[in-house]
């Protein structure tokens, strides 16, 4: 296996990712203070900015320091209110799926946490030839899914050309009506240049989690390779930034840090992209720890976040970032999601996988192939059970990709949302490819389900955005696909 270059220390001149590298806006000492000035719960401040959460102009950190103080049964309750109201006022009743796609365990770093750390050598090592990622890929779009996650540990043969042929083949293929039409991608921090590259073949979200804010939790749990280096990694969202890719999900692992500190951190981080580029982040993701094959520090986190814990910061989160996408796997079973679903999270995998290869080898048998992946799955349940269940809770699935191809990324993604504008384009989209799957994937009691709730959302739309809806749905019950607006 060939590492990637700048996975491993870089390429070019000693030190030259150095001028890249500001990473001055994370100051622990001013977010120990924030969490310092509110270690009591203060009721009447915790209100006033809850009512400040609901004019949907998001909160500075020193509120959210707030926040997190939160215990008193009452208080609890204001707060997980005040996340419905925001969720509901922004994001309405859709809940975009996707699935992971794992094309490689191989990797260069030692993480304490991870079952793909280099040092683990129970762990079954394997990275996908060309046509395994396309038969991997074609499993997901028979099961009706239109975006993926695409993750690799952070090591690949032939480095990034190996990425790069990746996403060629996935965006080449079309099956019946069914075609990936967005890759959002988890991969290691790079140079600009190789930045530039995923930005220039078409991916959506560039993702990377900083795993944990703290420095000296991640010095604890980062043992060796290039990811030890925490400024390098830091900092890669603003290689991300200068070269093109405005979409960007950060993310922290919870149960390493503290996760207030981390909940701040992400905060801080948002906002210094923003200042920085016009655009914070797209989406935010909140993973707990889970079991990994090869890992008993993964059994036993530093720090670890109670179910009731979990359920706060989410609401926090949607009050503290209120257009940012937040993002809830399958690590959590299906009572946690159902449970946050209403507090924040707008996004969900369905399905999932989380080794290389895993889809196509579900076909032939039931069993997680724990010895591969990177975690054990919390939610087992397959897409179409998902899609379901959303259903019949009053939720619409969304598979659209439509802002990512009319160019509403980044900073103007966000006038669209600010302004309210998006809603005139998230529902008609949102009922198109939801009604897609109906047609082409889904089962007869799924399908029942889902038209009712079409139904139910085409009562509660505006005038012009019912139009817009029914001008779709028209189409698309007439055999075309990809109808968006």
């Amino acid at each position: 296996m060939t590492i990637l270059a700048s996975a491993d220390g870089g390429s070019g001149p000693a030190g030259s990712h150095r001028a890249e590298t500001d990473t001055s806006w994370l100051n622990a000492e001013e977010i120990t203070s924030a969490l310092d000035a509110h270690i009591r719960e203060d009721a009447t401040l915790i209100r006033e900015v809850l009512a400040k959460s609901r004019e949907l102009k998001g909160l500075t950190a020193n509120e959210v320091a707030a926040l997190l103080q939160v215990k008193d049964p009452a208080l609890v309750e204001e707060l997980y209110a005040a996340a419905r109201l925001v969720k509901e006022a922004i994001y309405g009743k859709r809940i975009v799926l996707f699935a992971p796609l794992y094309i490689s365990n191989y990797c260069g770093n030692s993480c304490s946490y991870c079952a793909f750390s280099k040092d683990n050598k129970t762990l079954k090592r394997r990275a996908l030839s060309v046509d395994e990622i396309k038969r991997e890929a074609e499993v997901l779009i028979e099961q009706g899914h239109k975006r993926i996650l695409m993750v690799a540990g952070e090591s690949y043969p032939r480095g990034l050309d190996y990425v790069m042929e990746a996403l060629e083949a996935i965006y080449s293929l079309k099956i019946g009506n069914g075609e990936i039409r967005r890759i959002n991608v988890n991969l290691a921090p790079l140079r600009v240049d190789e930045f530039r590259r995923l930005h220039e073949i078409g991916i959506g979200t560039y993702q990377l989690f900083q795993e944990t804010y703290q420095r000296d939790v991640y010095a604890a749990v980062h043992l060796s390779g290039k990811k030890r280096d925490m400024d390098w990694r830091l900092s890669g969202p603003d290689r991300a930034m200068q070269a093109g890719i405005d979409d960007i999900g950060l993310g922290a692992l919870l149960g390493l840090g503290d996760w207030r500190f981390d909940v701040l951190a992400l905060m801080k981080h948002a906002e210094h992209l923003e200042s920085t580029y016009g655009a914070g982040c797209h989406t935010i993701s909140v993973p707990r720890i889970e079991p990994a094959h090869g890992s008993d520090f993964s059994n036993s986190p530093l720090n670890p976040v109670s179910d009731e814990d979990f359920k706060r910061l989410v609401a926090i989160l949607r009050l503290a970032v209120p257009y940012t996408g937040i993002i809830m796997s399958t690590r959590e079973n299906a009572e946690m999601r159902r449970e946050t679903l209403a507090l924040g999270v707008s996004q969900i995998s369905a399905g999932s996988r989380t080794n290389p290869g895993g889809y196509a080898a579900q076909l032939d048998q039931d069993a997680e192939d724990f010895d591969e992946s990177q975690f054990s799955l919390g939610d087992h349940r397959s897409l179409d059970e998902v899609v379901r269940e959303l259903a019949a809770l009053d939720y619409t699935p969304s598979f659209c990709t439509a802002c990512y191809r009319n160019g509403r990324t980044g900073e103007d993604f966000m006038h669209w949302a600010k302004t309210a504008d998006i809603k005139q384009k998230c529902g008609p989209n949102s009922v198109g490819t939801f009604m897609e799957y109906l047609l082409d994937y889904a089962n007869p009691e799924t399908t029942r389900a889902g038209e009712q709730a079409i139904e139910r959302d085409l009562a509660e739309m505006g005038t012009e955005e019912r139009r817009v809806s029914d001008v779709i749905l028209d189409r698309i019950r007439s055999g075309k696909r990809d109808v968006f607006c």
